[in-house]
């Protein structure tokens, strides 16, 4: 049986932290000492405070592009050119009439297709300014990883978690947007399903899966960026990727 498991009482994060050995002393603490197979989904927003993405307005200077998306959507400025900066596109920008604030659905230079290109301004502690996302997730898990299979052993799988939209439905959910050691899907086709059928095209989501089973205990006030999973059947690749589960652009049929 799946075990989904917080790691309590990890400090509040700043630049330049050891985010890694920040954890595996919070783990210890806990006695909850990491076991190969283990993986850790790790809020994307602690990842990036280490890493010192955070961005004082006051230190930015809004261009005309960011001044017009302002003026349409009721947005400050300088937090659309932070977001511009963050994009390769901008797909759409809307604001209904209940909003005080609009929308800009932005293709993230990562490849991901979110609400603000990530950027974001809850949880950081302090006003006036945004936090970005990581500028390698991928590269983030990787050194995660590698730190704390030298502290407990391994391999121990990470999975970079943040909190998006999904086309068609309500609410939101948290998605891996970086990822080491464990495989953005899993790919099923030619097995058989429980009456013996073969699959043709089944490939679940593994990575966000995972992030999903995560967000049921991380939550956004709960201040417990980094949860557990032990007991996933799951077999470690050399290699992953975040953006091996997005979809190819010649394959979107809805632009």
């Amino acid at each position: 049986m799946v075990q989904i498991v917080p790691i309590p009482n990890l400090p509040e994060i700043g630049p330049g932290d050891d985010l890694a050995g920040l954890i595996a002393q919070a783990a210890r603490a806990a006695e909850l000492d990491l076991q190969g197979s283990d993986i850790l989904c790790v809020a994307q927003k602690v990842v990036s405070k280490a890493e010192g993405c955070l961005v004082a307005l006051s230190d930015v200077t809004p261009g005309p592009e960011a001044r017009r998306y302002a003026d349409e959507l009721g947005k400050d400025a300088r937090k659309v050119e932070v977001v511009l900066g963050e994009s390769a596109r901008v797909l759409s920008a809307f604001k209904h009439p209940h909003q005080d604030e609009g929308t800009m659905i932005c293709e993230h230079r990562l490849g991901f297709i979110s609400a603000n290109a990530g950027v974001d301004e809850s949880n950081l502690g302090q006003d006036d300014a945004v936090l970005t996302l990581p500028r390698d997730p991928d590269g983030s898990a990787r050194g995660l990883a590698e730190q704390l299979e030298g502290v407990f052993g391994g391999p121990i799988g990470i999975v970079i978690t943040d909190t998006f939209g999904r086309p068609w439905r309500l609410g939101q959910v948290n998605v891996a947007i970086g990822l080491a050691r464990v495989p953005a899907t899993r790919v099923m086709e030619g097995e058989d399903d429980a009456w013996g059928r073969t699959l043709r095209v089944t490939e679940p989501a593994f990575a966000d899966e995972l992030a999903a089973a995560a967000g049921l205990v991380m939550g956004k006030a709960a201040r417990v960026p980094v949860i557990m999973l032990r007991d996933v059947d799951w077999a470690p690749v050399e290699m992953s990727s975040a953006a091996d589960i997005l979809r190819p652009q010649k394959e979107d049929q809805f632009q």
